[in-house]
């Protein structure tokens, strides 16, 4: 096979029961793309071939409507007769099902910030009306070091959705009580597979050792899950905590929302990863996101300025800038104080969520700093450098304009105050 619609194939990249997934070239756009094409010789009358359309149809309707650094998107679908085909984002790298076996297992900062960018994505997809409903291994890619891309939202639950979804999809190992029993849905039910992938990632193993269905879905709803330390004994008990609560039987206990799950995973980071010299995604993310520079951002938009940024920890004492050194990049502070001085003289002491050096961007052409910057304290800098900025988004760039334009304003309200001081104060009277 050649061609697939406008597709050019390269070569095959896996196949199933009911579809096969090829490697492609969109000739438009000179992208190497994921096509999966729906296997035409089953029988189109049988149940497997209508359940397996409705699920293309489900993952079909989402194209152009999830946009998520980590979310594969659905670029085109064709449903034509004998033709049925959905073309997506290609990610190079394997699923998280090859991390879930014994002998490949990550380390556990590593799996703590897949699942808090996890956490993020259906969150959003929450926020667009989606439930996954097959959250799994099989269905996170994984690419770089922690980098994921959730795909497969073929049984995914669609809010005002006119396609008659397909019942009792799912793998039942990672279901939730209510997905078995096919009650209604919520987020929720992503939340408890979420934490029984993370419990197969920890340990190798799943939660529940059954010899077949019947016995898996009795322990699902009945027993209660070992701790994965007990598989895995280096697993801080502050990780256990986060993937028992989110696989409990009773939603009432579970993790009510996305944030939830989330925030815990962040404070793990804190209190038991902080100390490493790396700064994890996870913490850069929730940085950004506390920063009142960053008031604006969509989380989107702060994934993007994450993946164009620098970030680096500067001792009490160092210098950041030198008064008269050429350079366009400017800095956010993370965290920490620094002194911006100018011929040794303290001009103003900027904190965390302040920005420095943006003249230099803003001139637009070679700059000479006019200040010396000096850490006051220990401090976390986030360096933004213009020719990274510029191959941002369009809805990015703005976000950084915006943000430029009220910190302008508010440094020229306070120097307003301070002239006005200086013209209030009384001249004294020389024939006093």
């Amino acid at each position: 096979m050649d061609k697939v619609g406008k597709y050019e194939i390269i070569r095959e990249l896996g196949s199933g029961a009911t579809s096969t997934v090829y490697l492609a070239l969109d000739p438009f756009s000179n992208q190497q793309v994921a096509l999966k094409l729906f296997n035409a010789e089953i029988q189109p009358d049988s149940g497997l071939a209508k359940a397996q359309r409705r699920l293309l149809l489900t993952e079909a309707s989402l194209a152009g409507k999830l946009s998520h650094p980590h979310i594969v998107k659905v670029h085109d679908a064709v449903m034509d007769g004998a033709v049925n085909y959905i073309v997506m984002e290609y990610v190079e790298g394997k699923t998280l099902e090859y991390y879930a076996e014994v002998d490949h297992l990550l380390p556990l900062s590593t799996v703590a910030e897949i699942s808090y960018k996890c956490c993020k994505a259906l969150e959003y997809a929450q926020h667009q009306g989606v439930i996954h409903r097959d959250i799994k291994p099989a269905n996170i890619l994984l690419c770089g070091q922690s980098d994921i891309k959730i795909s497969d939202f073929g049984a995914a639950m669609i809010a005002n959705q006119q396609i008659t979804q397909v019942s009792g999809v799912g793998s039942p190992a990672y279901m939730s009580p209510e997905q078995i029993m096919e009650q209604s849905l919520t987020h929720q039910t992503d939340i408890y597979s979420l934490g029984v992938t993370m419990y197969k990632l920890l340990t190798g193993r799943l939660p529940f050792d059954a010899a077949n269905n019947f016995s898996l879905v009795y322990q699902i709803m009945n027993i209660e899950p070992p701790p994965p330390g007990v598989f895995r004994p280096e697993t801080p008990p502050e990780l256990e905590a986060i993937v028992l609560r989110a696989m409990q039987k009773n939603m009432q206990q579970r993790y009510q929302s996305w944030d939830e799950f989330a925030r815990d995973l962040v404070s793990f980071f804190s209190n038991k990863v902080g100390a490493q010299a790396e700064i994890s995604d996870t913490e850069k993310f929730d940085t950004l996101r506390s920063l009142r520079f960053c008031k604006n951002f969509s989380d989107i938009e702060l994934w993007e300025v994450l993946r164009l940024s620098g970030w680096r920890k500067v001792s009490k004492d160092e210098r950041i800038i030198n008064e008269g050194d050429e350079g366009r990049a400017f800095f956010i502070l993370a965290s920490g104080t620094v002194k911006v001085l100018k011929q040794g003289r303290l001009l103003s002491l900027l904190h965390n969520g302040d920005c420095f050096g943006e003249m230099a961007h803003l001139s637009e052409h070679e700059f000479r700093r006019s200040t010396d910057v000096v850490a006051k304290s220990d401090v976390t800098l986030i360096e933004i450098n213009p020719e990274a900025l510029e191959r941002a988004s369009t809805g990015c760039r703005f976000q950084f304009d915006d943000a430029f334009l009220r910190m302008l304003v508010k440094r020229l309200a306070v120097a307003n105050t301070r002239i006005s001081h200086l013209l209030d104060d009384p001249v004294e009277d020389k024939d006093g």
